[in-house]
C-alpha cells in the first residue's frame, strides 16, 4: 500500500502530464497555485490535509469548458485515478464531491448542498487563483483563447446569469469581472482567505479604474 505522500507524488506526475497542452490558465502552474494556496489555508483549519492535497490537484484534471460543458468528465477521471491508486474509498468519495461541486457556475444555482472544511479550503484557494494580478491574466489569456472582444461598452455586464447562461456566454472579457471576479471577495468562507481576498480585490478595482482611463483617453 502506497503511503500518502507517495500518492501526492504520483497525482502530482499525473496531472502535470495530463496537463501538459492545457490552456495557460487552466494548466499544471494553475494546479500547484490552487495546492500550495490550499495547503497555506489547511494551516489554521480543522481539516484532512490528504483530502484537501488531492482535491487541489485534480480539481481541473477535465475542466468541463474544454469538454463541451460536460461536467461529468473531470469527477470520473479523478475517481478512476484514486481508485487505480486503491485510495481509500471515503478518501475518493470526499475528493470526487468536492470536485462536483466547487466551481462557481455550480453556485449559481444556489443549490450547492455538499459542504465540509475541506471542501471551503480548497474551493477558497481556487478562487483566490482568479483574483488580483494573476487573476487578471487568467482571465484574458482564456478570452484570447476563445476569441473573446476585450471590451465592448455596448454589452453590459449579466449581473443575474443563470449557470447555463454563465456556461454559454460569449460575453467582452471586461464583463466577466462584474459576472464573477469581483463577486468571488464575499464568498471566502475562511479567514485566511478574506484576508489575501482583500487585496486582490482592491488591485483588480485599481486596474478597472486604470482600464477606463486608457480606453477613454483620460491618460
Amino acid at each position: 500500500m502506497a503511503s500518502n505522500t507517495e500518492i501526492i507524488d504520483t497525482t502530482i506526475l499525473y496531472v502535470k502530464q495530463t496537463l501538459s497542452n492545457a490552456e495557460g490558465g487552466h494548466d499544471w502552474f494553475h494546479i500547484e497555485r490552487v495546492y500550495k494556496n490550499s495547503l497555506l489555508i489547511a494551516k489554521t483549519e480543522p481539516v484532512d490535509v490528504f483530502v484537501v492535497s488531492l482535491a487541489a490537484l485534480l480539481h481541473d484534471i477535465a475542466d468541463s469548458k474544454f469538454y463541451n460543458g460536460d461536467d461529468t468528465i473531470g469527477p470520473k477521471k479523478a475517481r478512476e485515478f484514486l481508485f487505480d491508486l486503491n485510495v481509500d474509498s471515503k478518501v475518493i468519495e470526499q475528493v470526487v464531491y468536492i470536485i462536483e461541486h466547487m466551481s462557481f457556475k455550480n453556485s449559481l444555482e444556489g443549490n450547492v448542498v455538499f459542504k465540509s472544511k475541506e471542501f471551503e479550503v480548497v474551493q477558497d484557494a481556487d478562487r483566490l487563483d482568479a483574483i488580483g494580478a494573476i487573476g487578471i491574466a487568467r482571465c484574458f489569456n482564456y478570452g484570447g483563447f476563445i476569441n473573446r472582444p476585450i471590451y465592448n461598452p455596448e454589452i453590459k455586464p449579466n449581473l443575474k446569469m443563470s449557470k447555463e447562461a454563465y456556461k454559454n456566454s460569449i460575453a467582452p472579457t471586461i464583463n466577466h469581472f462584474y459576472e464573477k471576479l469581483l463577486l468571488l471577495k464575499d464568498s471566502m468562507h475562511t479567514q485566511t482567505a478574506k484576508q489575501i481576498a482583500h487585496k486582490r480585490h482592491i488591485f483588480m478595482e485599481a486596474y478597472l479604474t486604470q482600464f477606463y482611463n486608457e480606453w477613454h483617453g483620460r491618460l
